[in-house]
């Protein structure tokens, strides 16, 4: 990426990374399916989705969502600063990918996101100087169990750092003004997020920022950025897509499995904090959010 480039800037561009048999390619949506970088045209039906990307680490904010915010604490008040934590590389996963939970868990919950893909080394920069550090801004879910919730002393590293508790695609866009998207997120249909990125308590650009003061950002990767309110758990078989306008929409199943094999270390729990993570505040919802769910509920009486 030449160091003039603005992400924000147009025209609109994105990449993505597919299997066509058993080999990888690098391909561009055009009409009538994606065009591979060696020029071919295949159906999109006939391809699996790799993410778009190759992270070194995977970077996360905690609350940066007002309505995150008033639905746990009921103020509309926000946190001076951002805090973060870590998924392992091993969590990422793809648009079409499993999630999978293991048996005895239940509390596996979504979370859209905006993922932000470095685009070149970054280090000590300012807020204005992100935007030409990034290559892209990808739709991903910050997929996590909290049933590991009481345990690794808050680092949530079981939490969210499962395997393939990251997808992230479909594709790698750059060249629209990400500011003014909006995300939206899908169970089995249903409107259950919808929050603007204006609604972030600190934009992407600080992110970015605050992390490179300290760690060196490589190229590929990935930071997530907050999610809105109504983060509610999954149930194996369930569909959830996560939509980001200008973005694309990303899609995954849940699947059950069976649980690990060695019955060591600290096992699920169904405790208070978990339970008020998990299930969240109802009546501190969006009124969007509430009469999309209320439809939602009468249509299936």
């Amino acid at each position: 990426m030449s160091a003039s480039m603005n992400v924000l800037e147009g025209p609109r561009r994105e990449i993505r990374r597919v299997l066509v048999g058993s080999s990888a390619y690098w391909a561009q949506p055009v009409e009538g399916g994606l065009q591979l970088d060696d020029g071919r045209m295949v159906d999109e039906v006939t391809v699996r989705y790799l993410p778009p990307c190759n992270p070194s680490k995977i970077l996360c904010v905690h609350t940066n969502f007002r309505s995150r915010v008033y639905e746990f604490t009921g103020k509309a008040s926000a946190p001076p600063n951002p805090t973060y934590f870590q998924k392992p590389v091993t969590a990422l996963n793809a648009h079409g990918g499993e999630l999978v939970r293991p048996e005895g868990f239940k509390y596996l919950n979504y979370e859209g996101e905006i993922a932000a893909v470095i685009g070149r080394p970054t280090r000590n920069i300012l807020p204005d100087e992100a935007w030409e550090h990034i290559a892209g801004f990808a739709v991903s879910n910050d997929v996590g169990v909290h049933d590991m919730r009481d345990t690794d002393a808050g680092s949530m590293l079981r939490v969210k750092g499962q395997d393939g508790f990251c997808p992230v695609g479909p594709g790698l866009v750059s060249g629209i003004d990400i500011r003014q998207s909006m995300i939206r997120s899908y169970r089995n249909g249903c409107l259950v997020q919808e929050g603007a990125v204006a609604e972030m308590i600190f934009g992407i650009n600080y992110l970015i920022a605050d992390l490179a003061r300290h760690i060196t950002l490589m190229p590929g990767d990935v930071v997530l950025t907050g999610t809105p309110a109504n983060s509610r758990p999954l149930e194996p078989g369930d569909l959830i897509e996560i939509e980001v306008t200008g973005l694309g929409r990303l899609a995954n199943r849940v699947v059950a499995a069976p649980a690990p094999r060695a019955q060591v270390g600290h096992q699920p729990t169904d405790t208070d904090e978990v339970r008020r993570v998990a299930l969240g505040n109802d009546e501190r919802l969006p009124d969007a959010i509430k009469a999309a769910l209320a439809a939602h509920a009468q249509k299936g009486q």
